[in-house]
């Protein structure tokens, strides 16, 4: 009996038991079934989000794309203000939907969908805080230092007051080095005093980059490239590891070329390269001063400046010529309205912002450009460039809004240049611009002039957003400035300034993408894909020559597969992209060693031949 008893109460204690672990395993239960409704429901909210946020930011651009036109064509106190309040309003938004963003970020969405969570939330230039007011102090910051930029001059004493245009075309034409030191040093007083507010804008940006998740505003804008940001880092240093023999090369030939011509006091024959000597504002490319160090009897027998003045090219004939290329590779022309909009040429009667543009105003159909062209061989290569954008910009006009954009920054950079590369002797006699092909002896010519374009501007375009990541991170103090933006550009360009400078000067300033909020690792990069791309549809269109000789104008097929590329926008992670060209999924500089393998061989030869010590 008691056993009985002792087996009932063991048995009772044994049901008891397993009523409580049922009990307690449908609560689990239903609390993970509560969980994953929840978690539908914030799914579901996350693509509503998503679908709101792009409606949004479409309209939002619209309007911000209108204002900022008519600002840089309209320099006035009004327009200031105007772009100004609705730039306020666009980053207002854009912060409130980055943050909101990075709160769907784990959630089970497509790729597609996450993609776009991480665009919104990564892809803000100059993030401000959430406070209202210093998202409004940020807006008016930009727009002074856009303002400061777009009107300086600078006013010899015999009363002229020359724009930025003007005065590189001294910079492009002068040899006289006292002319040149004027000019230099001229324009470098417009940024004095954009350096407080400079100091101020970063110390925002960095509230809003923090506001964000980021670290400061460098980590933000190296996230935006598909890998974590220290790896796109590494990746940078891989590229530019490729290159730098070749620069060398170029730099020492460059310096001992203009040692022979200026002597010792102006031009020494060691060290950094004075920056006022390289034809250029910035000493960012080094085309102007070709015939200063052009080998004898490399002159390919023409002057593109010179064609252009003798067929008659006025501003328009050079931008129409410059789309015919587009066209004939298969893409649709120009609408109407980008002849009827754009801003071809500098007003005599107002201030404008003359650095070349590209617009899409309303992510479809309405696209321009914005310049004011010198009928030159330098703007008739940037017309390209700038219509590259415009074609990319159309090209991709079907995507949902958050992909209406390049694979990176880098990629829209590269389109209209890789057109301009084939710019040969065999384009021009083509459109009837040259008569006769010069042979293949005037190549070393040719070569040295493209490299004092592209490859002379590499390190430039990689030191740039070097200076302002350490800026951003905090590794370069405002107190440090100037000092550290001289140390960078020594030692990647080897170019120094040539008379000293201090901390009252803000030299970083005088670049117009500084003042601008304009990251600039995008043409560094570009620099690197215009000739990985050149190579690849050169190959498609079944060139087999020398590759710096390879036009692909009139090449429907190379053409169609740039336009696959094109039309994929953003919407797939760039290596992706880079292969629908180039069936590799790697950035690569190899394809610029080849473009330039001539020409090295040759510099080298020269360098060893003077008896040069390069390097500085």
């Amino acid at each position: 009996m008691n056993l009985t008893l002792g087996k009932i109460s063991t048995l009772s204690a044994v049901i008891a038991l397993a009523i409580g672990v049922t009990a307690c395993s449908q609560s689990e239960a239903d609390n993970t079934a509560a969980s994953l409704d929840k978690q539908v429901d914030k799914t579901t909210q996350a693509k509503r989000f998503i679908s709101d946020a792009e409606a949004q930011m479409a309209a939002l651009s619209i309007e911000i794309n209108r204002s900022e036109w008519i600002y840089s064509n309209f320099i006035t106190q009004d327009t200031a203000a105007l772009s100004a309040s609705v730039a306020e309003k666009y980053t207002a938004a854009s912060v409130d939907l980055a943050t909101r963003a990075a709160q769907y970020a784990d959630l089970p969405l497509s790729a597609e969908e996450k993609r776009k969570l991480n665009i919104l939330r990564s892809s803000i230039v100059l993030p401000a805080p959430l406070d209202p007011a210093k998202n409004s102090e940020l807006a008016n910051i930009s727009a002074q230092l856009n303002g400061l930029y777009g009107k300086g001059k600078y006013c010899f004493e015999d009363g002229r007051c020359l724009t930025q245009p003007e005065l590189s075309a001294i910079m492009a034409e002068s040899k006289n080095p006292e002319e040149l030191l004027e000019v230099w040093q001229g324009w470098r007083e417009i940024a004095k005093p954009m350096r407080p507010l400079f100091e101020r804008e970063v110390e925002l940006a960095n509230e809003g980059a923090k506001d964000l998740g980021y670290a400061n505003l460098s980590e933000l804008w190296r996230s935006n490239y598909d890998m974590k940001p220290d790896e796109f880092s590494t990746e940078l240093d891989r590229l530019w590891g490729q290159v730098k023999p070749l620069y060398n090369s170029l730099h020492c030939y460059v310096r001992g070329e203009l040692n022979e011509q200026y002597g010792d006091e102006v031009a020494p024959a060691s060290g950094a390269i004075p920056a006022h000597l390289l034809g250029n504002m910035w000493a960012q490319s080094w085309g102007n001063i070709y015939q200063q160090v052009a080998p004898q009897d490399a002159d390919p027998g023409y002057d593109v400046t010179e064609l252009l003045a003798k067929h008659n090219y006025d501003e328009i004939k050079m931008v129409e010529q410059a789309e015919s290329f587009f066209t004939s590779l298969g893409f649709e022309a120009l609408p109407d309205t980008f002849w009827e909009r754009s801003l071809f040429v500098q007003p005599d009667d107002r201030d404008v912002v003359c650095h070349a543009s590209a617009w899409d105003l309303d992510n479809l159909d309405d696209i321009r450009i914005k310049m004011c062209i010198q009928k030159t061989a330098e703007d008739f290569t940037v017309i390209h460039h700038e219509l590259g954008h415009n074609f990319y910009q159309r090209a991709y006009k079907n995507q949902p809004f958050i992909f209406k954009n390049s694979a990176n920054d880098g990629f829209h950079e590269a389109i209209g240049d890789t057109v301009a590369l084939s710019i040969t002797p065999n384009y021009l006699k083509q459109i009837g611009l040259l008569d006769e092909v010069p042979d293949a002896s005037k190549d070393i010519g040719l070569l040295l002039k493209q490299a004092l374009d592209k490859v002379a501007f590499m390190p430039f375009g990689l030191m740039i957003d070097q200076w302002r990541w350490k800026v951003f991170s905090g590794e370069i103090t405002p107190e440090q400035y100037n000092q550290a933006w001289w140390e960078l550009r020594e030692k990647y360009q080897g170019v120094k300034a040539p008379i000293a400078r201090s901390e009252a000067d803000f030299d970083p300033g005088a670049k117009y993408h500084v003042p601008g909020n304009v990251p600039y690792t995008r043409y560094f990069l570009a620099h690197i894909l215009q000739f990985q791309f050149h190579k690849s549809l050169c190959e498609i269109a079944g060139d087999n020559g020398p590759v710096h000789r390879c036009s692909i104008y009139g090449n429907k097929e190379a053409g169609s597969k740039l336009n696959t590329m094109l039309e994929m926008g953003q919407s797939q992670p760039w290596p992706e992209a880079l292969a629908a060209v180039t069936g590799t999924k790697e950035m690569d500089a190899k394809a610029v060693l080849d473009y330039f393998a001539p020409l090295q061989t040759w510099l080298d030869e020269q360098n060893t031949t003077a008896n040069r010590q390069c390097g500085w």
